[in-house]
């Protein structure tokens, strides 16, 4: 494990809407990662499943077809990118594994354009109109953080952002950032009873992770209002907003809720040493005490 005590590093984070058409998100999306690293991001971030519109609405056999290989087509794209411009990327790609074997993954790319590795989303939801229990096996690799060019990051994934145990089990092993790819929206028939407090809890709880873990967040969302054909209904309303907390849980830049947006955000390492000496969580941790922790619930 390295040191990264110090440094002012950029995160680009790519907010953006998403066609029917894969190979036009894949085009879209590497088109902004380079503007990304062009206006001086040096760790880019895509939201999740940034290749197709959010199939999860609707349990359909014919969208495993959407699913691809690791390495494959993708992440070939996004290390020649990662290359060219000594940047970072973590890009969230719907994972074939084998034959009836598929995760959500998001992949982390050196500044070199080495495949450092990847993560497979360990919490799967079941909610209406987010069926991945359907689509995705639960993750196998555990919580992960790696050395890069310009820190040491661990990536987690939309779902996973709800659980406080995959921000400390990721910090604990170094991370001075966490970044979650997300597909994140409202159901429209419900966005104006619940919809502001659904969008304050999903934000609270991320700043949360860096106040408790003396780390960065940066959270990565999609917009636009997809209907899947075939499924009917209002669809998913995305509700954008992508930002980035610093290590005391304040905002250091949201995005728009509903317009394309490259969110070019500067962070210094310095500030997860001082926030983790002056906040000294980690060290006071009871770690004799937390067996509970492995249980379902304690009766």
């Amino acid at each position: 494990m390295k040191a990264f005590d110090s440094g002012a590093v950029k995160l680009g984070l790519i907010q953006s809407s998403c066609a029917a058409e894969p190979g036009e998100n894949l085009r879209k999306t590497v088109a902004l990662v380079e503007k990304a690293a062009r206006q001086g991001a040096q760790i880019i971030c895509t939201q999740e499943l940034f290749r197709s519109q959010y199939f999860c609405q609707s349990e359909d056999h014919a969208h495993f077809k959407l699913a691809e290989t690791i390495p494959g087509p993708s992440t070939e794209a996004f290390q020649k990118i990662a290359k060219k411009h000594g940047v970072v990327i973590v890009a969230s790609l719907f994972e074939k594994r084998a034959a009836g074997l598929y995760h959500n993954t998001a992949v982390v790319i050196d500044a070199d354009g080495t495949l450092l590795g990847r993560y497979r989303k360990m919490h799967i939801p079941d909610d209406p109109l987010f069926y991945e229990k359907f689509y995705f096996t639960p993750g196998d690799l555990g919580f992960k953080a790696w050395d890069t060019r310009f820190g040491r990051i661990g990536v987690l994934v939309c779902w996973d952002q709800w659980y406080p145990e995959a921000a400390r089990l990721t910090a604990l092993q170094g991370a001075q950032i966490l970044f979650y790819p997300t597909a994140i929206g409202w159901h429209p028939s419900e966005k104006a009873k619940y919809g502001e407090r659904q969008h304050d809890a999903w934000e609270v709880i991320q700043r949360s992770h860096a106040v408790a873990n003396g780390c960065y967040v940066a959270s990565v969302n999609r917009i636009g209002h997809e209907t899947i054909a075939g499924v009917g209904g209002d669809g998913l309303e995305f509700w954008g907003q992508s930002f980035v907390a610093g290590t005391s849980g304040e905002i250091l830049a949201r995005a728009s809720v509903d317009r394309e947006e490259i969110l070019i955000v500067p962070i210094d390492l310095a500030n997860v040493d001082t926030s983790r000496t002056h906040w000294p969580f980690l060290r006071d941790r009871r770690i004799d005490a937390y067996d509970n922790l492995t249980k379902r619930f304690v009766d």
